[in-house]
Formats: structure tokens, sequence, C-alpha cells
């Protein structure tokens, strides 16, 4: 039988479609999966094979997920903006597990120097919600949201030990119906077929089960003795060379798997044997200051919810007519509506929060949770699912600062009609650094290259960047922090005027410079100040929103 893709997987579910579900929005969700697995950038045409839509339809869609800023147009082809992280920062904020874990995580990295991560489960998968990662040529490459199937993780033995009969019974029809992993992007296809699928046992660790994994003996005997022991090895299940050693985080109030802390390592490091003797005593330490994190972690403090989410969608439907789909909007509003302090909503509340009426968010919710973003409880609450995360977050996840600033250099130099630049203060803070850059058709025009350094001191953007780390300033740094700008005349060389402003992050800390560059002859210095400075401070807050979406739960490092 031929594996089943994921749209496979949706076709199958939309055959079994809810009659109140929104038709728009499960096809608005389709498109943005496509996208997702495809890396980010599909063209319209290969969005329409892939969704089965008719073009019409796909250009609706893009048209309102562009108009609500979660994807651009990049020639012919769509690609996802950090903005669509929002959908996914909902989920992670209402989880709080790793705003309350990821310190943790991050130092046991530090200590072992090698890759840790935290997983949830996911049905028969795991999906990663933290990673600190190594920078090594020769690395862990899994993203925050990427989904692997249980039997070829560690952490996917541990919480195949509280599954219940009709959760190994999807497994098996998953497992019958897609022997490579086709359906699972993120991991390379298994090295040859496996007969799990053909398993007879009722129950995990049968002996009628002779069901075998590719480099290791079968899950289900894994599962038995990750429940004996308390944690799990991955022996190169994904594929050769990777190895990792796993242990439960545990709920303090209910006992169960809260989500699994890994510490994952190559065979040229550790053996997976050496996992255990090696790193699995002070992955264990760091597991139980986990859960006393979790026990003694403060109720979060109410804030304010979000008022009136979906009132832009009417004035955007006056605008563009039947070319923005109205119901598409409003129905991905209700994932924003979750957060920190409202990780279980009833309808009242996500009706409240959004502005929408209690008929369309109900519908809404019923919507997403067929199509399993979307989790009813028995109390008459919902929460959100980790498939949440697959709506564009993995693709995004792994970026940098300069490739988030890219597409605003592009249109500020296009707006200007003059070169723009990012750059950075480099360790030792005596120069910049240019990482990301956007010029202009110009015979006369500045052409620096990214990656090229330059004296700090004299020029604009170093001024900005040192007027925010110097104590104490000079006058003339004083000066740059008071304006909140750094404008030099002639100083690196004769003829060129630069204006340069801050980009901050989610702190409030400079982290980036932005510039234009101009000749003399062009623009006057008061020229600069009244022309170009209102389109840099525009562009800085476009690439600040951008980086404080992405940041919130990802590291983004400057290029």
């Amino acid at each position: 039988m031929p594996a089943m893709t994921a749209v496979d997987a949706d076709a199958r579910a939309g055959a079994g479609t809810p009659g109140e579900a929104v038709g728009p929005l499960v096809r608005g969700v389709a498109v943005l999966r496509r996208l997702t697995e495809a890396g980010g950038t599909l063209s319209p045409s290969a969005l329409e094979r892939a969704t089965g839509l008719a073009r019409s339809t796909v250009d609706r869609i893009t048209g309102t997920l562009g108009r609500m800023g979660y994807v651009r147009l990049d020639g012919r082809d769509v690609v996802l903006t950090p903005r669509v992280m929002e959908l996914g920062n909902a989920y992670l904020a209402a989880l709080r597990l790793p705003a309350l874990l990821d310190a943790r995580a991050d130092a046991l990295a530090d200590e072992l120097d090698e890759s840790v991560s935290l997983a949830v489960a996911d049905r028969d998968g795991i999906r990663f919600i933290h990673q600190a990662t190594r920078r090594r040529a020769l690395s862990v490459s899994f993203r925050i949201g990427d989904l692997l199937p249980a039997e070829r993780t560690a952490p996917g033995a541990l919480f195949a030990t509280e599954w219940t009969e009709p959760d190994w019974t999807r497994w098996r029809e998953r497992r019958a119906e897609d022997v490579q992993d086709a359906s699972f992007p993120a991991v390379p296809p298994r090295a040859r077929p496996t007969d799990d699928h053909s398993s007879t046992a009722s129950s995990p660790g049968s002996p009628h089960d002779s069901s075998t994994d590719p480099f290791t003996d079968s899950f289900t005997e894994r599962v038995e003795r990750a429940r004996r022991d308390g944690w799990a090895v991955d022996d190169q299940l994904i594929e050769p060379g990777l190895v990792a050693v796993s242990v439960p985080v545990r709920d303090p109030g209910t006992g169960r798997v809260a989500c699994v802390a890994s510490v994952v390592s190559h065979t040229s490091r550790h053996s997976a044997a050496d996992l255990r003797t090696s790193l699995l005593p002070r992955l264990r330490t760091a597991v139980k200051a986990m859960e006393t994190d979790l026990r003694t972690a403060p109720a979060p403090e109410p804030g304010p919810a979000p008022a009136g989410l979906a009132t832009w969608t009417t004035a955007s439907k006056h605008e563009l007519g039947r070319d923005f789909v109205e119901s598409l909007a409003r129905g991905l509003t209700v994932l924003t509506a979750f957060g920190e302090v409202r990780s279980a909503l009833p309808l009242t509340e996500v009706a409240r929060a959004t502005g929408l009426s209690r008929a369309t968010a109900r519908r809404a919710l019923l919507t997403h949770e067929h199509l399993g973003l979307v989790a009813a409880r028995p109390d008459r609450t919902f929460t959100l699912t980790p498939r949440v995360l697959d709506l564009g977050f993995p693709p995004l996840s792994r970026t940098t600062l300069a490739r988030l600033a890219e597409p605003h250099l592009r249109a500020l130099a296009d707006a200007v009609r003059e070169p723009t630049a990012l750059a950075v203060l480099t360790s030792d803070g005596k120069e910049i650094q240019y990482t990301a850059g956007a010029g202009t058709s110009r015979v006369l025009t500045v052409r620096i290259t990214v990656g090229t350094r330059l004296p700090a001191t004299a020029t604009s953007l170093g001024r900005v960047l040192l007027a925010d780390t110097a104590a104490p300033p000079s006058p003339t740094l004083a000066e740059v922090r008071s304006q909140g700008y750094a404008l030099v005349d002639e100083e690196l060389e004769s003829g060129l005027r630069s204006i340069a402003v801050p980009v901050r992050d989610r702190t409030g800390r400079t982290v980036a410079a932005l510039n234009v560059s101009t000749h003399a002859a062009r623009r006057t210095l008061r020229d600069c100040v009244h022309d170009l400075l209102p389109a840099l401070h525009a562009t800085a807050d476009h690439i600040q929103r951008d980086l404080h979406t992405t940041s919130r739960f990802t590291h983004v490092p400057p290029s």
C-alpha cells in the first residue's frame, strides 16, 4: 500500500468534515500546512497541486493570509512570514512548559556541551517545543515544531508507556499505511520497510509481537523497557550516527508525563551505552530540578485578554470584497485568543477575546477540533494542541535576524532609492559587521558586501550600537542615545553620508543597527533627517515586530 502523505490525511479528514465546519478555514489551514511542509515557500501553482484546490481559491486564500501578514509574495512565490508564528506562540504560551523549563535545558546544554531538547506528545508522534543546540559543523537540525514518529525516538517510547489500546491501534494503522514515514517530512525515510504493522498483538509487549525497528529491537519492547527503567535511549533510530538519552518530566499534579527532556549527540562523541553512564545521571538531576520548577511555579498573572481581534476583518472585507476570505481570517484569530493566562477557554471567553459572535466562534472551534488543532475538555473548555505548530512554525524557528530583515531592507531601498544595510557590533566592540543589505540601481551608490567589517566609531551604524553599550558614553554617543539616531557626514569617506537607527529585541536592548547611505550631492543633512529618518524608524519597527514574534520561544542569532 502506498504511503499516506499529509495531503492524503487532510483529504481523508475532509471526507468526514462536520456539517458546521467552516470550509474556507479548512482550506486555509491546508495551505498553511503545505507551505510549512515545503519549508516555507511554494509557488501558487505548486500550492494548487499540493492542496487540490482551484487556482482561484488558492489566490483568495493566499491574498487573505497576506492581508493578515502571515505570508508575502516574493516574485512568483508565496512565502511564510514571521507573523504566522503568533499561532504557534499562542500554543507554547498556553502550554507554559517552554517558559518554565527552557532555562534548565539551556544550562544543561552548556554544562554537557551537547544539544538538549524538550518534546511533547502529539498522538502517536512527538513534537519539539524547545531546542538548545550546539553550533558545530555536525549538529542536530530538528526545529521547534517538527513532528517525529514515536517509534523512532527515545521520547516516543516514554510517552507510549501511557498509551491506551486505541492509541496503539492508531499507531499500528499509521504504520501500515506509511511504512516509510513519508508523512513525517522532518525525518529521513526508513532504511528499509518494517513489519510492525503485521503484528497481531493486542497489547504492547505481547510475545506475539514480532515487529522490529530498522536499527534496534521492537518498539513495544523498548516501551516496556522505558516503563521499567524510567528512561529511554535512541540508538541511531532516526539516522546512522544520531544517539539520544531521554527522561520524562512529570506533571506534579497528575504524575503523568508532561514533556520529555533529551540529551542528543552523535556516535563520534558518545555511544548509546556511554549515554547511560556519562550523561544520564546529569540529565536526571536536571529533570528533578525541572519538576521542582513545575511544582513551585506561581500561577500566571491575569492580564488583559485580547479584545476585538476580528474587528479589522470587517474593514478588510469592505475594502477587498470577495478577494478577502473573512471566515478564514476570523477562524485563525480564534487560535490567538489563547495564551499563558488563557490556556483553557470556554466558548464565551473565546467570543469575548476575539470580538466574534458565539455562533461564529463555536463554528471556528468545531472546525479546529476537527483539524486536530483544538481539543474539547470535559469541563466544556477548549485548549490548543501541539498541531498548531504545523501552521508555519518549524521553517521560521531557525531563522536569523539578517533573514528577518532582508525583505524590509529591500522595501526601504526601493522606497527611498538609496542603499540600506543592517549591522551588528563585533565581540570586541571595536568594529561593526554587515549582516544584510539591499542596493539600488543608481550608477553612484554604496556597495558594501555582507561580512565586511568597518571601524564602529566612524560609521552611523557603529555609533548607534555603541551608544547603547558604552558606559559612560562620549558626548557624541550621548547625543546619539538621546536623539535615537546617528548621522555621519563624510567621516568614513568623502561624499558619503549615512543615517542609522537601532533595532531592539524583546527586552529593549539594541541588537543591530539599520542605516541608509547616500551621496552628499543628493541629500543635505536636513534631507537625511526629514526624508530618510521617518522611513528608517518605520522599517526598524517592522523588523522589531518580526523579531519580537519570532524570538518569543526561539533563539534568533544575528546571522
